[in-house]
């Protein structure tokens, strides 16, 4: 009898679950946020040189150096090639409105003092490193690190790296770029501290943007997320018998948390893996703590990577 009690009883904490998340949902659809997108890029790309001054004036902020270096940027042909690109994929950023503004809705939700920056698309000669940058009330997008990952502009650009590059991704860009200031950083140097750290950025985009897929919110392919899923069990326990928790080997870092295009575990299956696996399993200590724990999003924030850990009860299905 026990069995079927069970799933009956899972079955009313799975239903009470979604009628909670579908009232907050409603909740935060009622919200008012304006979201401005300032297209920079477009508006330099038709400029003239003594169209200058008028966007020194209304741009400020770009134009730290004198008028020649703009002058000669607006005839530099590998300029007029890439603002001619971006103008042709990025014709307008309707769909990207839409869902930044839903985005911004639900950071407005759970952190309510937040203030939305105004939006700037510019041009940075694929400085993909630096795709999104937030600076006090402005958030600058550099259209041209996503063209699709096949661009000719991204010939020299690895695999991994390249395939973050696509127009489906800015907002997921953008949310990391937000969590990267919301979640505090670790407080110890321990792989598990950083695992913990990643997987909060993670949870943080799960509840900040919920109709994008996990694939998209990890910067995976769906068959790099699907070979994760099916590797969770065997994966955790190469961390538990390498005993990498709570070491602070800095290499450890880089074979399983920064961007790679595998992950590094010596072992023969390594080049089918994804990268970054140690953000997924972090993603996903975090979700069970979640599930186990009463807490708000802001009272997540501070809980240590320990507490974490040991709360979450974590144990990957075999």
């Amino acid at each position: 009898m026990r069995k079927p009690i069970f799933i009956i009883l899972s079955l009313i904490t799975l239903f009470l679950g979604c009628n909670e998340e579908d009232k907050t949902e409603k909740e935060i659809a009622k919200l008012d946020v304006e979201v401005s997108i300032s297209r920079f890029d477009q508006e330099f790309a038709s400029a003239k040189p003594n169209d200058l001054q008028k966007l020194r004036k209304k741009y400020p902020y770009l134009f730290p150096a004198p008028d020649s270096v703009w002058v000669k940027k607006m005839q530099d042909t590998l300029q007029i090639e890439i603002m001619h690109e971006v103008g042709q994929k990025f014709q307008n950023l309707d769909p990207e409105a839409i869902q930044l503004k839903d985005f911004y809705k639900h950071v407005k939700y759970y952190f309510p003092k937040y203030k939305v920056p105004k939006v700037i698309t510019v041009t940075n000669d694929v400085d993909y490193n630096n795709r999104i940058i937030l600076a006090d009330s402005l958030m600058f997008i550099g259209l041209d690190n996503y063209l699709g990952m096949e661009h000719k502009f991204y010939g020299g650009i690895q695999k991994y790296i390249s395939q973050g590059m696509d127009r489906r991704f800015i907002v997921s860009d953008v949310a990391s770029t937000f969590a990267n200031s919301a979640v505090p950083k670790p407080r110890d140097r321990t792989f598990l501290a950083q695992v913990i750290y990643y997987g909060k950025e993670l949870y943080l985009k799960d509840k900040l943007l919920p109709k994008a897929t996990d694939a998209v919110k990890i910067g995976y392919e769906e068959e790099e997320l699907n070979w994760a899923k099916a590797n969770e069990e065997p994966i955790w326990r190469n961390f538990i018998e390498q005993e990498y928790l709570y070491s602070t080997d800095n290499d450890l870092v880089k074979r399983f948390l920064e961007p790679a295009p595998f992950s590094k575990f010596g072992l023969e299956l390594d080049q089918e893996s994804p990268g970054r696996l140690g953000r997924y399993i972090g993603w996903q200590i975090v979700n069970a703590f979640m599930e186990n724990n009463e807490l708000t999003l802001v009272q997540l924030m501070p809980v240590s990577a320990e507490e974490i850990f040991k709360k979450s009860n974590y144990k990957p299905k075999k």
